[in-house]
């Protein structure tokens, strides 16, 4: 099988670029020109702030849907996911408390934890993004989409069926990258965020302006240029104010503030997330194949088994027979680097901290989760109890922190 080494080498440009994120992020600022606060979302932006580095998955803000400055009550209700009846019936109390419509209330689950891990695994994947964007001469900070998107996990998919670190949807993928039933390109970091580059690229030339090309990756190009030629105005917050459609909602609406919290962060990592540790860049290069050949033939010719070669390739599967000519065979620079999928799948956490509680008459599970902001089922599993009904006065219970 003929084959050659693409000129890129990713590791090389890791060793340059990414240790440390934060040092090189805060040496370089976010471009106001290019990424302006635009009057109108100075609140918005300070918002998402604190929902990514100061609320926990274990609290739900309920805020102001006009005025996002203004947050009613913040319910610490542990992790576990709660009904739509739940959020409900909870923004019906708050309205009536502070004497506004329910359609005002508007419910957020804090994500503070999410944001580390996804500020954590950015150092092992902003050197390429940094590459791949520079090739297409877009401005760097683009590269931290991810942490709104996916929180830089190659494992993430949407319920809607968005996929991997850039969150393609299949149709939009496949104009872009390989999304096929044994080869899907979407799931693979470097390839997907070459995909990501030339999107943006295109809808920044489409669009005129970087707050239109970033909020397009929510809403999609054609959608953002039909709001801009109905309203003739090319400023984001007039559009958030005065464009209607029914797609035109909270998300879109939010994801240029999402973007430029979620930058602020990134650069400030000392004053957010002080002490965290950034992942090490990955150590792997790519082999464009000339011929297609079979997965079994691959994984020989490079020294590797079938399940090595796919732990470094996670756009293929075990079903996938044959590797199209073109396909960049991902292989690693050094034997002893950890591949792709096995660092994105390892745990990320840490054993959680833990309070000791002693069980009074009266309490039940729920009562002592909802008093420490965990949940049920961490409480649970964390003492090895199958149901709450097996807890008895004066049982000591170990409760996660949250």
């Amino acid at each position: 099988m003929k084959y050659r080494i693409r000129p890129l080498v990713i590791f090389f440009t890791c060793l340059a670029l990414c240790y440390p994120v934060a040092t090189r992020a805060q040496a370089n600022p976010l471009n106001e020109e290019l990424f302006p606060l635009i009057p109108g979302l100075e609140k918005p932006v300070e918002f998402w702030k604190r929902i990514f580095a100061e609320f926990t998955l274990s609290q739900i803000v309920f805020f102001d849907s006009q005025d996002m400055s203004k947050i009613y009550e913040v319910l610490t209700v542990g992790e576990e996911s709660r009904s739509k009846d739940f959020i409900t019936g909870e923004r019906t109390r708050i309205a009536v408390a502070h004497g506004v419509e329910v359609d005002r209330v508007r419910a957020q689950r804090g994500i503070k934890e999410r944001m580390a891990a996804g500020l954590k695994r950015a150092g092992r994947y902003m050197p390429l993004i940094q590459q791949a964007f520079g090739e297409k001469g877009l401005p760097a900070e683009l590269g931290y989409l991810p942490l709104v998107e996916s929180s830089f996990d190659i494992n993430a998919r949407s319920h809607a069926g968005a996929l991997g670190l850039w969150q393609f949807m299949r149709v939009t993928g496949k104009q872009y990258m390989r999304v096929e039933r044994h080869i899907d390109e979407r799931r693979d970091p470097i390839t997907s965020t070459r995909a990501a580059a030339l999107f943006l690229s295109q809808s920044y030339k489409l669009l005129g302006n970087w707050p239109l090309a970033i909020t397009s990756y929510n809403y999609g190009p054609a959608g953002i240029a039909r709001a801009v030629a109905q309203m003739q105005t090319d400023n984001l917050v007039e559009l958030i104010r005065d464009y209607k459609h029914p797609n035109w909602g909270f998300p879109p609406k939010n994801f240029y503030a999402e973007f430029l919290a979620a930058v602020e962060i990134a650069h400030n990592l000392d004053r957010y997330f002080p002490g965290l540790e950034i992942d090490a860049p990955l150590a792997v290069k790519e082999i464009e194949l000339k011929n297609s050949t079979s997965l079994e033939a691959l994984a020989k010719m490079k020294g590797l088994t079938e399940d090595q070669l796919l732990l470094w390739n996670p756009a293929l599967t075990k079903q996938t027979r044959k590797v199209p000519a073109g396909y960049l065979v991902k292989i690693p620079v050094d034997a002893r680097a950890e591949p792709i999928l096995e660092a994105a799948s390892r745990s990320e956490t840490k054993q959680p901290e833990v309070v000791r509680h002693r069980v009074k008459r009266g309490e039940t599970v729920l009562q002592i989760a909802r008093r420490y902001g965990a949940s049920v089922e961490r409480i649970l599993e964390l003492n090895g109890i199958r149901r709450p009904h097996l807890v008895k006065v004066g049982t000591l219970l170990l409760i996660p922190k949250s």
